[in-house]
């Protein structure tokens, strides 16, 4: 469904770029299964380049969060589908970084080895499933709509 009018291809295209925030941060949270299955390193090999550079550089990733949502979600003049993605993609970086407290909080448990790797697959796992809905409804010029996180972006995104 297209709301609020019909979309070019270049607002698709911006539309899927924030999506590369979350897919980069949630990276960390990946290598327990990319090192059990290497062809998935292979698959996943732009975006470890990628998250290579950004851990280079301090604080990068709340430099492209006030970035991203001063300069993007909060400018009416750029179209509202690209604002919503953004938005949404931001949220999803706000899930990763709860869940990086949760993992936090589960290494401090004596033995919880396991316990961290199940949960950061399953991290890993469903960011990654959100991020690539979101990317194909993007490109077909859909809004993509998440339960719970879709209803907060139209909150924030007018």
């Amino acid at each position: 469904m297209t709301w609020r009018g019909s979309t070019t291809i270049s607002d698709r295209i911006f539309a899927c770029l924030p999506y590369l925030l979350p897919l980069v941060e949630v990276i960390t949270f990946g290598f327990f299964l990319l090192d059990q299955f290497p062809p998935l390193a292979v698959i996943f090999a732009p975006i470890l380049i990628l998250w290579s550079y950004y851990r280079r550089v301090r604080y990068a990733g709340m430099i492209i969060f006030f970035a991203l949502w001063l300069l993007v979600v909060r400018n009416e003049k750029i179209s509202h589908f690209i604002r919503f993605n953004t938005m949404q993609a931001i949220l999803l970086d706000i899930i990763i970084f709860l869940f990086s407290i949760l993992t936090d909080v589960v290494g401090l448990v004596p033995g919880g080895g396991f316990a961290i790797q199940t949960l950061s697959t399953t991290i890993f796992l469903g960011i990654v499933v959100a991020v690539a809905f979101s990317a194909v409804q993007s490109i077909l010029g859909r809004y993509a709509e998440i339960p719970a996180i879709s209803d907060a972006v139209y909150m924030q995104v007018r």
